[in-house]
């Protein structure tokens, strides 16, 4: 599907939208190296399948950044956009200071929210690593925290039952060989050897790890951080992890950042998005999107069989942005009350409504209104037979009428039911199916 013919609800829906900042525009670009799938054996799909059976079946996921920019609360890209000269930045390192086992309050706030797995940033494009490394000083044991930021987030995880992954950027804009890589085969050398024994020790030092999390293959291209090697090492160290398309092969799933883009193809995806406008901690950014708007989207990808991984940029003391948490506290309400909705492998073809997305397991089809109609609520086409009919929230038996054209949910509250989102369950005689087209062509029409 070409870029500028995406359907309007397969776009973000809600507060910043259209207002992406030029750092998230740069990453996405420098991030989209994204080669296209190939062609893979039976063997191949099958091991595939047995790896992301988890994935697809927990759709909700917590993004995690937090570096050194979190000092400064100006976003993580303020070391490049604001040229922040390098030995200027590195004194950012001594001054990150967090406080014991903060990730303990992400993994219980993650859980509450109904997220099943964390992807942290075990280093970003600013080239710290939050772990324990013996290829550089440049990381969380030997400077300011004094300890391995990672360890104490895989505990905290496993603590809450959560599966866990690692972010990290090939970019570094730290590195003496991370920009002259791309035009000195020495440098390219050395750094892709940095780059490959770094992944070699996260996913050697934690046990078993879940996800590993590529992002900005700039300035090279497949072959020259020589991904193939880089992946087959990975899947040697951890057989049974997941990794994502951002290191210029195809790997497991497709990364669409801020926006909700369903591969066309039964390709698994990821919409990977901000609750604010930015990634990292920043103190001034007020945007952040309601529980609906999180809720909707949530929605929306578990329509189509893609995963949300929704963001948190911790401040420096690894304290979560109190409004951060006030949304988060209210989407896990919600889907405390409507968990069987999403956690499902099934696409939803239905999809047409003013206010109501679609969801899917079996034959039951789940439609969360967003905006409550009154005492009731009509879907249009729907070519299925229906049996019965409730709230999902609370089990309560809603009444229908259904013909060839529509159904009609009757003696509903005026006033929606549920918050920030009501969603109906239908239990239907087969797979439900929608043709509104239907409707348009053979809906009785006066004197005709």
């Amino acid at each position: 599907m070409k870029p500028n013919a995406i359907p309007r609800r397969d776009w973000l829906v809600g507060t910043g939208a259209s207002l992406l900042t030029l750092a998230t525009a740069t990453k996405t670009a420098a991030s989209s190296a994204q080669a296209q799938p190939q062609q893979s054996s039976p063997a191949q799909d099958a091991d595939r399948a047995r790896r992301m059976q988890w994935w697809h079946e927990a759709r909700f996921g917590m993004f995690i950044h937090w570096g050194l920019y979190s000092v400064l609360g100006r976003h993580e890209w303020v070391m490049e956009n604001e040229a922040i000269p390098v030995a200027d930045y590195e004194q950012l390192a001594k001054r990150f200071q967090p406080k014991p086992n903060a990730a303990r309050a992400w993994a219980k706030l993650a859980k509450q929210a109904g997220q099943k797995y964390m992807v942290l940033t075990s280093k970003h494009h600013e080239g710290f690593c939050n772990f324990d490394t013996k290829l550089t000083n440049y990381c969380a044991t030997k400077q300011g925290p004094g300890r391995d930021l990672v360890h104490e987030y895989v505990e905290a995880a496993r603590a809450e039952g959560l599966r866990f992954g690692f972010y990290y950027s090939l970019m570094d804009w730290h590195h003496p060989d991370g920009a002259r890589c791309a035009t000195n085969e020495d440098a390219r050398k050395r750094f892709v050897e940095y780059t490959h024994g770094l992944i070699r020790e996260l996913l050697t030092n934690y046990g078993k790890i879940d996800v590993l999390w590529y992002d900005v293959s700039w300035p090279l291209d497949a072959q020259g951080w020589e991904s193939e090697r880089m992946n087959k090492m990975v899947f040697e160290l951890q057989p049974d992890i997941i990794v994502n398309n951002r290191n210029a092969l195809p790997g497991d799933f497709s990364t669409p950042e801020q926006k909700i883009v369903a591969e066309q193809t039964g390709r698994a995806w990821e919409s990977c998005m901000t609750l604010n406008e930015s990634w990292g901690y920043h103190q001034a950014d007020d945007a952040w999107k309601t529980p609906k708007t999180v809720v909707r989207n949530l929605v929306y990808c578990a329509h189509d069989a893609g995963n949300y991984l929704l963001n948190i940029g911790p401040k420096a003391d690894g304290s979560i942005p109190e409004e951060s948490v006030r949304i988060l506290t209210e989407v896990g309400r919600w889907t405390s009350r409507n968990a069987e909705s999403i956690h499902t492998q099934d696409r939803c073809q239905p999809h047409r409504s003013n206010y109501a997305g679609f969801t899917r397991k079996g034959n039951t089809l789940y439609m969360h209104v967003y905006f409550w109609p009154g005492e009731t609520v009509s879907l249009a086409g729907l070519k299925t037979g229906v049996k019965s009919a409730r709230l999902l929230a609370s089990g309560q038996q809603v009444k229908f009428q259904q013909d060839r054209f529509r159904v009609r949910f009757t003696g509903l509250p005026a006033e929606a039911p549920d918050q920030p989102v009501t969603t109906i369950a239908i239990d239907c005689e087969s797979e439900p199916v929608q043709d509104t087209d239907f409707v348009r062509r053979e809906r009785p029409r006066n004197n005709v």
